[in-house]
């Protein structure tokens, strides 16, 4: 059964405020009038491996409470573990463990943060291993990351990414599909990812995705060009996508990720924000 249509949520990528304190990222947006935050795990704004974690953690915690800001956690920073390796080790490589032991620190912090999800990516397959087996080492990393996430209650969000191993939302089922259908094994959706790489229509991947969606992440983008784009520099026609998120009741945050907007963050945080509130009343009246 369908569930009811929904206000959508608005977030905004700490991604796109490298420049900033995240202490001055959550002022900004709140300002802006923004509903919560995508915080990726990084060595600036929140090192998971820092010292004194437990306290950086706790204090964010009041900070979001605070400004009025849910939480989505995300580990998409690209050189985080590798300064040499894009988005490596990843879950199929020799040396997960390193992969696996990033996505349980991040179930842990989401779960005091009152974040539901993490999201996570495939990254590249290893050069020389066959397909079969490559599903098959990936498959294995979540189950085992899934374990933590039981124990924390945090769903696990795997985004398709252009150029990745899982690249598409019918890669993402069939992963779920070799996880046995977890309950806690769910979808982000990219919208400009879909929207450069899919064969489908973007409210196709909408709805493909629709029974596993946990988490959106938006912004313009070409097709076959993997860059993130601001809102009317792209392609995409956002009101028919923004109402198909909301006729299925998503209940996540639809976060704005533009990567490449953080010398000039308040501004395209707010161009952003302001882009999506005009697009949603033409939405809700389709």
């Amino acid at each position: 059964m369908r569930p009811p249509p929904t206000d959508l949520k608005f977030g905004y990528g700490t991604n796109g405020f490298t420049q900033h304190r995240l202490t001055d990222v959550l002022v900004v947006l709140a300002d802006l009038g923004y509903d919560g935050v995508a915080l990726t795990l990084d060595h600036g704004h929140l090192d998971p491996y820092a010292d004194d974690l437990p306290r950086r953690v706790t204090a964010l915690a009041r900070q979001l409470a605070r400004h009025g800001l849910d939480v989505t956690v995300e580990t998409g920073a690209p050189y985080f573990l590798d300064p040499w390796g894009k988005h490596l080790p990843t879950l199929m490589s020799d040396g997960s463990e390193l992969r696996v032991d990033l996505l349980c620190r991040a179930l842990r912090i989401a779960a005091d943060l009152g974040s539901p999800t993490v999201h996570l990516c495939s990254g590249p397959a290893p050069d020389g291993l066959p397909e079969r087996d490559v599903w098959k080492r990936l498959a294995a990393g979540v189950e085992t990351v899934l374990e933590t996430a039981e124990k924390y209650g945090v769903a696990l969000a795997f985004e398709p990414e252009p150029y990745m191993f899982v690249d598409t939302v019918e890669r993402c089922l069939h992963l779920a599909q070799l996880v046995d259908g977890h309950e806690l094994f769910g979808i982000t959706l990219d919208i400009g990812h879909a929207h450069c790489v899919e064969k489908r229509s973007l409210l196709d991947c909408v709805r493909q995705a629709a029974p596993l969606l946990r988490n959106v992440q938006i912004e313009d983008m070409r097709r076959g060009i993997h860059q993130h784009l601001e809102f009317g520099a792209g392609e995409i026609d956002f009101p028919p996508v923004l109402a198909a998120l909301r006729d299925l009741g998503h209940r996540g945050l639809v976060s704005v990720e533009i990567q490449g907007g953080s010398l000039d963050a308040p501004d395209v945080a707010r161009r952003s924000i302001e882009f999506l509130r005009a697009a949603v009343p033409t939405a809700a009246r389709q």
